[in-house]
């Protein structure tokens, strides 16, 4: 396994909309199993394909390994929907924004299905941590990153204050 450089923003591949994963190789494997390393060493809690250059559609997350309960995932064309209508705001940040957190209203709860490294459909119902994750990581699925979801006076804001750094 191997660390890999996590792209930064302004990087172009961050705004593409990422590919389906079409089949499940050892270089998928090997993709994923680096992704977690690399997520494991920056610390964060979640790492999508494009931030390290795949465009593809595969993000990893582990919501509790901070408190010591570790579940990691590895999502393979990941969809999701809302469940009910509540909505929180928390703050978040994004390993190719670093130093910068952003305050980002989304979904409290989602269904979400994936194919897991085994071929396996999975489907989950997810909130909290893991719900908001999810989602932060699709986001980069779809090539939005947390500026993306600001009104342009905090965007622009946000952008002054990582430029600055």
């Amino acid at each position: 396994m191997s660390v890999l450089e996590v792209l930064r923003w302004p990087d172009p591949r961050l705004a593409e909309i990422c590919a389906p994963v079409e089949e499940i190789t050892p270089e998928i494997e090997r993709l994923a199993a680096d992704m977690l390393e690399t997520m494991y060493a920056a610390p964060g809690r979640g790492l999508a394909g494009p931030q390290v250059g795949a465009m593809l559609r595969i993000f990893v997350m582990d919501a509790g390994w901070k408190e010591n309960k570790s579940d990691p995932l590895v999502c393979i064309n990941p969809m999701f929907q809302e469940i009910g209508e509540e909505r929180v705001t928390n703050t978040e940040g994004c390993l190719s924004i670093p130093g910068i957190s952003t305050d980002i209203s989304r979904p409290a709860q989602v269904q979400m299905v994936w194919t897991g490294l085994n071929g396996g459909r999975y489907v989950q119902s997810m909130e909290g941590a893991a719900a908001l994750i999810a989602q932060h990581e699709m986001d980069h699925l779809d090539g939005v990153v947390t500026f993306d979801h600001l009104d342009a006076e905090t965007r622009a804001a946000k952008i002054a204050e990582f430029n600055a750094q």
